[in-house]
């Protein structure tokens, strides 16, 4: 392209498409490497789906995956969990800055999270362990800077 602009792959409305591979913590690839396989970014599963798929990401140590698939379920949500949703992915999103080593959007991203989820902690729904979440985000938040962190604290339960 003139200027040195490189063209982007775009869907049939003209929205910028992610072609290029991602690794592990869904950082892009150069253009023909193997990267990890990724989420549909239309995928839209029902909650209790979408909450075992994110789970089983998280645990398999890709929690830039399980924001996608979060993502999509807060995007489909039309209800009073909306929010919620968005502070799962924010969650999600704050583990992913954690393990890229970026503390300070970690720190950000999971308070966002807590406020979020917390506001839910009182009747969850899908049995989302909103109260433990918000525990959970907050003392990593305090243990953010202190030291490494192990990976096995990086996995939450979503679900009570």
């Amino acid at each position: 392209m003139p200027g040195g602009r490189v063209s982007r792959d775009r869907d049939a409305a003209g929205r910028a498409k992610n072609a290029r591979p991602r690794d592990g913590l869904g950082r892009p690839l150069p253009h023909g490497l193997t990267g990890v396989p990724t989420t549909p970014e239309d995928l839209v599963l029902p909650p209790d789906e979408a909450l075992r798929e994110a789970q089983r990401l998280l645990d398999a140590g890709r929690p830039f995956h399980a924001h996608e698939v979060l993502e999509g379920a807060w995007k489909a949500c039309d209800d009073d969990n909306r929010e919620l949703w968005k502070g799962l992915a924010q969650l999600a999103v704050g583990i992913t800055h954690l393990r890229r080593g970026n503390e300070v959007g970690a720190v950000r991203l999971l308070t966002r999270a807590a406020e979020r989820i917390s506001a839910y902690a009182e009747n969850p729904p899908h049995r989302i362990a909103a109260a433990a979440l918000t525990t959970w985000a907050q003392d990593l938040i305090a243990r953010i800077g202190t030291g490494p962190v192990p990976a096995d604290l990086l996995a939450p339960r979503l679900v009570a």
